[in-house]
């Protein structure tokens, strides 16, 4: 492909996001948006790519560029899970589900994680999950959803499942580390 070509493939894609993001109805829907669409292809929040585009995100409309995002804890602040844990202090089973797919995804660098290594993580801290999977779902049900369901593996109830926090998630879970 020619280098014109690429500019024109370039063009065509910022034309179908502007698109689609005009018609969420806000700026924070936009910011999840693009957030999300960031982590699915890789752009980590440090990257040169990423700073290219963020904190200089700017509103659809008119107005004032938007406020850079404020700084999160760095993932490698915690060593250990149990450091985690112990900071966060998740109190309900979907609060631990949280906070352990917050360890495997955020601080071990997973792109998703399934049920079983978030209760396996959870258990050698004996706070095992009677049920991850209905404390995963409560995650998925909230509005903001904290954590979605990426795909299921056979067809039983109690196939595996691979899932990821989002964005809401991550925040949900710096909110109880910093009380």
């Amino acid at each position: 492909m020619t280098e014109a070509g690429t500019e024109d493939d370039e063009f065509v894609a910022m034309r179908a996001v502007f698109t689609a993001l005009k018609g969420l109805p806000d700026d924070e829907a936009r910011v999840r948006v693009l957030s999300y669409a960031a982590s699915r292809l890789g752009l980590a929040a440090g990257s040169p790519q990423a700073k290219s585009i963020h904190p200089a995100v700017e509103p659809l409309g008119d107005g004032e560029p938007e406020a850079p995002a404020p700084a999160t804890t760095s993932p490698s602040k915690f060593a250990t899970f149990a450091e985690l844990f112990d900071a966060a202090h998740p109190q309900s089973n979907a609060d631990k589900a949280l906070v352990a797919g917050y360890w495997l995804q955020v601080c071990g660098g997973a792109e998703s994680f399934s049920g079983l290594a978030a209760n396996t993580e959870l258990k050698h801290l004996g706070e095992a999950a009677p049920n991850i999977t209905n404390a995963i779902d409560s995650l998925k049900n909230q509005k903001p959803a904290l954590a979605l369901q990426l795909k299921k593996s056979g067809k039983s109830q109690q196939a595996r499942k691979s899932y990821k926090i989002t964005v809401a998630g991550v925040k949900a879970v710096e909110a109880m580390i910093h009380g």
